[in-house]
């Protein structure tokens, strides 16, 4: 009888699987092959290597590091002189980091701005932004000015044209200055746009800030246009701007007219809270703020002597007045309410 087939190791293989091949060269060993159509068993995986430990990240710098460097470097320039102010008195760097970042926590927080039409303010070139005007207090220009400047891509700062009175007050005058802000004159304007700025104008003016506060988002006069013939010389576009939120952080319910005359201002304002609480009524109230810009009109269609003309100019005044208008209407319809947005 034949004895089944045994491995090395003297166990019994089936005859089935394996047949011998030949003895090696050595002589003392048999090879064996699978038959054909056997699939051979599974070779042993080997054990996988241990993953490396994940190195820690290095850490860069705390962010009040940062603000440190940046404060340091500020001083750094003033002090050295390394900074640029230009004709109207314009000083980029005090404007970027002292300035702007006094008005954020009120931007931010304070009045939480939301922005709308951005895209509608061009990313170079001259433009006159054209606004409503309101709040007691001008803080409108200022909230405007913030929101050009940190949400817009092109990181625009804002030429405010203002009036007299601002620049004759003692510490706001220069800083007004030295945030961009210039007389509100048809020369000043027209060198700015000119020379690629962007030029923001209030037409209501003190008419506009200084209203009862029944009379809200209602717009006054814009004058006599001469903002619009600015524009018109200069060729540069007209970007209406509807802001909502302002009335309502100093409502004004009286005017005491002596004491206006007193301080030389265009009105003594009376609200619920001032001059009653004294100092603390100066702190505006925290309503939710709406800043839209519409789409621009363009005034590359006219000719440079159309300016001269009354009846274009006060055509595209009007125009002007009333998309700010009807902007205004539409977003105090979409608005629920005037501290909660």
């Amino acid at each position: 009888m034949t004895q089944p087939a045994r491995s090395e190791k003297g166990e019994a293989v089936s005859e089935a699987r394996i047949i011998p091949l030949h003895a090696d060269d050595s002589g003392d060993r048999t090879r064996w092959r699978l038959r054909p159509g056997v699939t051979p068993p599974p070779a042993a995986e080997p054990a996988p290597e241990p993953s490396p430990e994940p190195q820690p990240a290095e850490a860069g710098p705390a962010p009040w590091e940062e603000d440190l460097a940046a404060a340091l470097a500020f001083l750094r320039r003033r002090l050295a002189g390394e900074y640029a102010v230009d004709e109207f008195g314009f000083d980029a760097d005090l404007t970027d980091n002292v300035l702007l970042p006094a008005l954020r926590p009120l931007y931010r927080s304070w009045f939480r701005v939301e922005t709308l039409g951005m895209h509608h303010v061009p990313d170079v070139g001259g433009a006159l932004v054209v606004a409503n005007h309101s709040g007691t207090l001008p803080l409108d220009s200022l909230m405007a000015a913030v929101a050009l400047h940190d949400d817009h891509p092109a990181r625009r700062h804002l030429r405010m044209l203002g009036a007299d009175l601002m620049f004759r007050l003692p510490v706001v005058g220069s800083l007004a200055r030295k945030q961009g802000s210039t007389l509100a004159c048809m020369s000043d304007a027209e060198r700015l746009m000119a020379a690629g700025e962007l030029v923001g104008v209030w037409p209501e003016g003190f008419k506009g800030i200084g209203k009862p506060f029944r009379d809200r988002y209602k717009l006054q006069r814009f004058g006599r246009g001469g903002f619009v013939a600015a524009a018109l010389r200069t060729g540069v576009p007209i970007v209406p701007c509807a802001i909502v939120g302002a009335e309502e952080i100093y409502p004004k319910i009286g005017d005491i007219k002596p004491l206006a005359r007193l301080f030389g201002a265009p009105y003594f304002p009376v609200t619920p809270l001032f001059p009653l609480f004294g100092p603390l009524g100066l702190v505006p109230l925290p309503s939710k703020w709406y800043i839209e810009f519409a789409e621009p009109i363009p005034t590359t269609g006219y000719d440079p002597s159309d300016a001269d003309d009354p009846m274009t100019v006060f055509n595209l005044t009007d125009q002007v007045r009333e998309t700010i208008q009807h902007t205004l209407y539409r977003l105090l319809g979409q608005r629920r309410n005037a501290f909660l947005g």
